[in-house]
C-alpha cells in the first residue's frame, strides 16, 4: 500500500513538473541556437569595427559566456528554481575575487585597452622602464619586449 502511494505521488509530481521541464528544455535549445546566431553577427561586427584579430576571439567568448549564463538563469527560473540567491552569491564571489585580483584585473583592463586603442603594435621600438627594445607580443596581462641585447622584458600592461 505504501509503495502504491509513493508511486502515485511520483506520477503526480511528474505530471505537474513535465510541462515546466519540457518548456525549460525547449527554451535551452532555442536559446543556444539564438546565442549561436548572435555570436556570428557579433564576431563579424567586431571584425568590421577594425578590432585586432587577437581581441575578437576574446570579446566574442566573453559575450558568449555572459549570454549563456543569462540563458541558464532563465531556464532555472522556468523550472522553478529561485535564482535571486544564486545572483547574490555570484555578486559576492565576484566582489571577493575582484578584490583579491585587483592588480591583475588592472593589468587585464589595461591590456584590453591596449588591444582596442593600439597605442603601439608588435614590431614597434619602444623605451619602457629604461629598456629600449622591440615589441614581440602583446598579451592580455602584459607586453613582451625583446631588448637589443637579446633579453626578454615582460612589462605589465597596467
Amino acid at each position: 500500500m505504501e509503495l502504491q502511494s509513493r508511486l502515485d505521488g511520483l506520477i503526480t509530481m511528474a505530471i505537474e513538473f513535465a510541462p515546466k521541464i519540457l518548456m525549460a528544455i525547449v527554451t535551452l535549445i532555442i536559446g543556444l541556437w539564438i546565442i549561436g546566431r548572435i555570436m556570428k553577427f557579433v564576431g563579424a561586427g567586431l571584425r568590421k569595427a577594425g578590432l585586432g584579430e587577437d581581441l575578437v576571439p576574446f570579446l566574442s567568448s566573453l559575450i558568449s559566456v555572459l549570454l549563456k549564463v543569462m540563458l541558464l538563469f532563465t531556464v532555472a527560473g522556468i523550472v522553478g528554481i529561485q535564482t535571486t540567491s544564486f545572483v547574490a552569491v555570484l555578486a559576492a564571489a565576484g566582489f571577493a575575487i575582484g578584490m583579491a585580483l585587483q592588480g591583475s584585473l588592472g593589468n587585464f583592463a589595461a591590456g584590453v585597452m591596449v588591444l582596442v586603442f593600439k597605442p603601439y603594435k608588435e614590431g614597434d621600438i619602444v623605451v619602457v622602464q629604461d629598456q629600449l627594445g622591440r615589441i614581440t607580443e602583446i598579451q592580455i596581462f602584459n607586453t613582451l619586449i625583446r631588448s637589443f641585447d637579446n633579453k626578454t622584458v615582460i612589462v605589465p600592461n597596467g
